[in-house]
């Protein structure tokens, strides 16, 4: 069976590992299921995100899947592309034969998570937007947990392109259609979505038709509960999900 683990919250908060998930994975690896490692973070290479995974004890073993990934499969080879995003969007819209620029004109604006979001940045997408450049997000996750509490994603720079130019762009990451067609791909048609999200992960699970199993390790608390939508679990962790799994 296929498990589709969120990484911020689930298996990590920032730098800092949730205790026993590099052993509840192996412990799932070796009984045989289909372990993914599927984040809407974009910020980061695949490479750094295999890198950082082994870090924490945890063999990827090439089942890592992000909204980078995602989103390059929206642009065509030779499209110019402002890339509002970071280092592993970047080098996966290249990987698909897109140039990616700092400024217009362009064909499309893809937003991703980005450290050095700035103000003209921000200006350059809301120009190219008006301008008539498609608008592609890779995800729409305004915040997203790290050692130090809650930090800003993604959304929150989709958001201020959205509202300043009144244009909804299309998203790639969960809970939307291509980042779904590459779980199914590698995962199977059924499965568990593992996740402290539900208004990505959850989602993610019902665009599946996968289970949803939710943890409380990252950005909703028991505090939270009930949510929408209604997870099929909920657990303290993945430790204790794997733990009940296995038996």
């Amino acid at each position: 069976m296929g498990w589709a683990l969120d990484l911020d919250g689930v298996v990590w908060l920032g730098t800092e590992s949730i205790p026993g998930v590099a052993e509840a994975v192996a412990a799932l690896q070796n009984a045989g299921e289909t372990v993914l490692f599927v984040t809407n973070n974009s910020g980061r290479r695949l490479s750094d995100v295999e890198k950082k995974l082994a870090s924490h004890g945890i063999d990827a073993q090439g089942g890592v899947i992000t909204s980078a990934m995602a989103a390059s499969q929206l642009v065509k080879p030779g499209e110019r592309v402002l890339g509002m995003c970071g280092p592993g969007c970047r080098e996966e819209l290249e990987s698909q034969g897109a140039i990616v620029v700092e400024e217009g004109p362009v064909d499309a604006v893809i937003v991703g998570f980005h450290e050095s979001f700035d103000y003209w940045g921000l200006t350059a997408g809301i120009q190219a937007i008006l301008g008539g450049a498609r608008f592609l997000a890779t995800n729409e996750d305004v915040t997203y947990p790290a050692e130090d509490g809650i930090r800003a994603g993604a959304g929150s720079i989709v958001a201020a392109l959205q509202a300043a130019t009144k244009v909804k762009p299309e998203v790639a990451g969960k809970p939307h259609q291509p980042i779904c067609d590459l779980v199914i791909a590698r995962g199977g048609e059924s499965g568990i979505v593992v996740g402290d999200r539900p208004d990505t992960d959850g989602l993610l699970a019902r665009s599946l038709n996968w289970k949803f199993a939710l943890v409380l390790s990252g950005v909703t608390g028991e505090s939270e509960l009930p949510t929408d939508p209604a997870p099929d679990s909920v657990h303290r962790d993945l430790p204790a999900l794997v733990e009940e799994y296995l038996g």
